[in-house]
C-alpha cells in the first residue's frame, strides 16, 4: 500500500515539474509588447528580410526563432512606453516627420550596439501612430 502511494506522489511531482516548465515556456515566449496593430515577428537579428506577420505572437513565438518583435499604437504612446519598460532615451533623430528614440531598458534582452550604445528599444513616434520595437524596428514606418 505505500508503495502504491509513493508511486502517485511521485507521478504528482513529475506532473507538476511538467506544468512548471510548460509555465516557464510560455513566460519566456510571451510577447514583449502590449496588442497593437501589425504585430510583427523578426526573424533575423539584423534586417526585416525575414519579417512575420503575427496576429497571434504568443503561439508563433513558441514555434518560431524569435530574434525581434515591433508593434504600432494610434496616437503617441511613447512615454507610456517609456515608463513601462523603465526605459532610458539615448539618442534621438528626426526625419520626415517621425521622432526616432533609441533607448536602453533593464527589462528586455539583447541589443544592438548603435553609435556606440547598446540600444535594445526604439520607439518612432509620428502625429498619427507610434511603433515601438526591439531591439530595433525594422522596415518601414
Amino acid at each position: 500500500m505505500a508503495k502504491f502511494f509513493r508511486g502517485i506522489l511521485s507521478g504528482c511531482i513529475v506532473l507538476l515539474a511538467l506544468a512548471c516548465g510548460a509555465f516557464a515556456a510560455l513566460l519566456l515566449h510571451a510577447p514583449v509588447f502590449a496588442e497593437g496593430k501589425g504585430y510583427e515577428l523578426y526573424l533575423s537579428p539584423s534586417s526585416s528580410a525575414l519579417t512575420v506577420q503575427s496576429e497571434v505572437p504568443a503561439r508563433d513565438k513558441l514555434f518560431l526563432p524569435v530574434q525581434g518583435e515591433s508593434v504600432r499604437y494610434d496616437g503617441d504612446k511613447r512615454d507610456e512606453l517609456l515608463t513601462r519598460f523603465r526605459a532610458e532615451v539615448l539618442f534621438t533623430e528626426e526625419a520626415a516627420g517621425v521622432v526616432n528614440y533609441y533607448c536602453h531598458s533593464p527589462v528586455l534582452g539583447e541589443s544592438v550596439l548603435l553609435n556606440g550604445r547598446a540600444v535594445n528599444l526604439h520607439i518612432a513616434v509620428s502625429k498619427e501612430q507610434t511603433a515601438a520595437g526591439t531591439p530595433l524596428i525594422f522596415g518601414g514606418f
